[in-house]
């Protein structure tokens, strides 16, 4: 159903991501909105990879209620707010995707809707119908 796509004639990824995912045609497809590192009880922690693993909790459960799983997932697009942020966020990141990982793009940006918030996670995941 998936075909991860990394071609010879591409620099290797940076980091632990595929360059692209094929989903096979009637793959049923689930696409999250960007997560933030909250709680269902308004906690944020403080820090990037306490964030970051509530992300994933909350993408966890969006796909659960779709009976999918974390290792579903076929892209990811990460928000961060600082450059120091990125490395705490991507071994998040890795302990949390399936192998292959999935195709995946990390950007660094100036904020979120609160101030605490340092990191934000969107992602879509794909099953067999």
């Amino acid at each position: 159903m998936l075909s991860h796509l990394t071609p010879a004639d591409l620099r290797r990824p940076f980091a632990r991501y595929s360059h692209g995912v094929e989903v096979a045609a009637g793959a049923r497809l689930v696409f999250c909105s960007g997560q933030l590192g909250v709680g269902q009880d308004d906690v944020v922690p403080v820090g990037v990879e306490a964030q970051a693993e509530l992300c994933f909790q909350n993408i966890g459960a969006i796909l659960k209620s779709a009976r999918l799983r974390l290792s579903d997932i076929v892209r990811i697009n990460a928000y961060v707010t600082a450059r120091e942020h990125m490395a705490g966020y991507m071994a998040v990141r890795d302990r949390h995707v399936g192998d292959p990982p999935p195709a995946s793009t990390l950007m660094i940006v100036s904020g979120f809707t609160r101030p605490e918030f340092v990191v934000e996670v969107e992602a879509i995941a794909a099953a067999s119908p």
